[in-house]
């Protein structure tokens, strides 16, 4: 999900907790070598409490993840469609049957796969889970980046929480309000990213339909130039993404099948 791999400020802190995540109001200034963006947020301490219980109910089985701005149902599968740096690009992100235990806590894995003219370029498995709150929790991902002539280029932008000083963080909050900002990524040195919540209530057609409410957020990284803004609609999801960071990226939803 870091923008180096994926199709994504001066002033007081205050730190909030939702549920079992961390929401960043301000930041002191940011060190050398640290990009000082939304007034220093990025330096901001992270610490967050992870509780296997906060992921899972009375008989330990893992929540389902049902946020209505990201929900990932098994068998669902999510394709996008745009351009890249002007190639073409379709994106096939399906939500798997497969978990996984990461610090503790059940995992579910979905697998994004990414094509430039209609070659393999990236092929990636991401980890999410859902806390009682209602916030969904991204715990890292695999990720391979692939030449045209099908070997590895690279496995850069791979990391997993708790491996390290690495952490989980928020890929949606249960409760989105215009002007938070949280941290999505925490892997010193690899992803270290974090979103603000632009706005909600846009109406925005993409090729799959017209969605009321969506949500917008701009996503950017503490270690990278450049950003992503997100639209999310209820009860879908991801629907369309505006990149600029390693390239330029459009992509809009045009399908979902279950």
């Amino acid at each position: 999900m870091s923008q180096s791999s994926h199709p994504l400020r001066h002033a007081s802190r205050a730190i909030a907790a939702i549920g079992a995540a961390f929401l960043i109001a301000g930041a002191a200034a940011a060190p050398a070598g640290v990009l000082a963006v939304n007034g220093g947020a990025c330096n901001t301490p992270y610490a967050p409490t992870i509780r296997t219980a906060d992921f899972t109910d009375s008989r330990g089985r893992a929540n389902a993840i049902d946020n209505p701005l990201f929900p990932l149902v098994p068998g669902t599968t999510f394709t996008y469609e745009g351009e890249k740096d002007g190639a073409p690009l379709r994106d096939v992100m399906t939500v798997t049957s497969t978990s996984r235990t990461i610090m503790g806590v059940p995992v579910r894995v979905v697998r994004d796969t990414a094509y430039s003219n209609g070659i393999l370029a990236e092929d990636t498995f991401d980890w999410y889970a859902q806390d009682d709150a209602g916030n969904v929790w991204y715990f890292g991902e695999d990720t391979t980046e692939y030449a045209p002539d099908g070997t590895v280029i690279t496995k850069f932008g791979s990391w997993e929480a708790g491996v390290g000083d690495n952490l989980p963080g928020i890929l949606m909050e249960a409760q989105p309000s215009a002007g938070d900002t949280y941290r999505q990524e925490y892997a010193p040195g690899v992803a270290v990213d974090m979103a603000t919540i632009l706005s909600r209530g846009k109406h925005i057609t993409v090729p799959a339909g017209s969605y009321d409410n969506v949500l917008e957020t701009k996503e950017f990284s503490c270690i990278e130039s450049g950003s992503d803004h997100k639209f999310y609609a209820p009860g879908t999801g991801l629907i369309r993404e505006l990149a600029v960071s390693a390239g330029r990226e459009n992509i809009s939803l045009v399908s979902v099948t279950h």
